[in-house]
C-alpha cells in the first residue's frame, strides 16, 4: 500500500506540473491604450465585412427579443449572471446541443455554441480551418466606432491562431480554434457594445472606453457559481467530442478548487503550490477528498469560464488533463477571474 500511495502522489505532481504553463492564454480584460490621435479607417480589407448574418442558426439570434429565443428553444435550463451586463440563458439538457444565450434588457446581445448539433451557420463546429477561413478570412485587427468613440482591437499571434474575431454585418464572431485538431471548436457571437465591454483583445481607443457596470460582491458570487457549472458542461462537451466519458460534479473537490482560486487572487500569485496550503495532494487531503489519481488546471485573467476552458484545450498539459479518460469527476472553483479545475479518480 505504501508503494501505491507514493505512485499516486507522483502522478498528482506530474499533472500539476504539466498544467502550469498557461498563465495567460489571452490578454487581461483591462489591457488597453488610449490614443487621442487614433485614426479609424473606414475601408476594411477583411472580406468577412461582406458577409451577412444568416437567417437561421444561433448567430441569427443577435439583436432579437428574448421571446424569440423562448419560441425557438423553450425555457432555459438555468440562468447565470455575467460580469458584462447580460444574463446567460443556459441550454444544457443535451450536451450535444449545448449553448448559451446572453440576454440584456430582453434582447440577445451574445450567443455561444459548442455542442456538436448546434447550428452555427454559416460555419460548422468541427469544420477544418481551411474551410472556416474561406468563409471568413481574418485580419490582425478589428476597428469600430460606437457612441462617438473609436476602437481598434489588435490580435496577437496567439489570438490569430486560437481565437480570432471577424465582423459579420453588425455582429462580431469569435472563432475558438482547436489548434491541435485544426478545427473550429466553438463560436461566440456578440453585438458591438458587448464586444467592447468584454475587451477580449488588446484595445487602442479614442474617446471614452465603454465599460460594463460595476459588479457587487454578492453578484460576483452568482457569476462565479454559474461559471463553475459552465466550465463543467463545456469540459464534458469537449470530452464527448473525443469519445471520452463525461465527468460527474464533485462538490468537495469544488470547495478545494475554489479555495485555491481565492488564495491565488487574494495573495497575488499564480502556481499549483500554495505558500500556505501546499500542493494539490495536500489541499485535497485537507478537504477530505478521497482519490486514487488527481490533476489540476489553473488559469487567470480570462474574461469568463468559456474563454478559460477553450484556453486550456489549446495548452498541451491542460489538454491532457481535460481529455484524460481515467478521471471520473471534476470540481471547479472560480474566484473573480481566477479559475481552478480539480480532476479526480476515486
Amino acid at each position: 500500500m505504501k508503494n501505491i500511495a507514493r505512485t499516486i502522489i507522483i502522478l498528482v505532481i506530474i499533472f500539476a506540473t504539466y498544467s502550469v504553463f498557461i498563465k495567460f492564454g489571452e490578454h487581461p480584460p483591462l489591457e488597453m491604450k488610449k490614443k487621442e490621435d487614433l485614426q479609424i479607417a473606414h475601408e476594411e480589407s477583411n472580406e468577412a465585412e461582406d458577409l451577412n448574418v444568416p437567417e437561421s442558426g444561433i448567430l441569427s439570434f443577435i439583436g432579437k427579443p428574448a421571446e424569440d429565443v423562448k419560441a425557438a428553444l423553450g425555457d432555459p435550463n438555468r440562468i447565470d449572471s455575467s460580469a458584462y451586463d447580460y444574463d446567460w440563458w443556459i441550454y444544457n439538457a443535451n450536451l450535444n446541443q449545448y449553448l448559451q444565450i446572453g440576454i440584456e434588457n430582453d434582447r440577445v446581445v451574445s450567443v455561444y455554441g459548442i455542442g456538436s448539433e448546434v447550428n452555427v451557420s454559416p460555419f460548422t463546429l468541427g469544420q477544418p480551418l481551411a474551410e472556416v477561413f474561406k468563409i471568413a478570412p481574418v485580419s490582425p485587427s478589428l476597428e469600430m466606432e460606437a457612441h462617438g468613440n473609436s476602437y481598434r482591437f489588435e490580435f496577437s499571434e496567439e489570438d490569430m491562431n486560437t481565437r480570432p474575431s471577424v465582423k459579420m454585418g453588425d455582429v462580431y464572431i469569435q472563432l475558438y480554434i482547436d489548434k491541435f485538431d485544426g478545427t473550429l471548436s466553438s463560436i461566440r457571437a456578440l453585438d458591438r457594445d458587448t464586444f467592447i465591454k468584454q475587451r477580449p483583445y488588446e484595445v487602442v481607443y479614442r474617446g471614452e472606453l465603454l465599460s460594463a457596470q460595476d459588479v457587487t460582491p454578492e453578484k460576483w458570487q452568482e457569476i462565479e457559481r454559474g461559471s463553475e457549472q459552465q466550465i463543467l458542461d463545456i469540459t464534458n462537451v469537449i470530452r464527448m467530442r473525443h469519445g471520452i466519458q463525461a465527468l460527474a460534479w464533485d462538490e468537495q473537490a469544488s470547495h478545494v478548487a475554489f479555495g485555491h482560486s481565492r488564495d491565488m487572487k487574494e495573495n497575488q500569485y499564480f502556481s499549483h503550490e500554495s505558500p500556505t496550503e501546499g500542493r494539490l495532494s495536500d489541499r485535497l487531503e485537507k478537504g477530505n477528498v478521497s482519490f486514487r489519481l488527481a490533476g489540476e488546471n489553473i488559469a487567470a485573467h480570462y474574461i469568463d469560464g468559456i474563454a478559460a476552458t477553450e484556453g486550456w484545450l489549446n495548452s498541451q498539459g491542460h489538454r491532457e488533463a481535460l481529455l484524460n479518460d481515467e478521471f471520473t469527476s471534476l470540481g471547479v472553483g472560480v474566484n473573480g477571474l481566477f479559475y481552478t479545475q480539480n480532476f479526480i479518480k476515486k
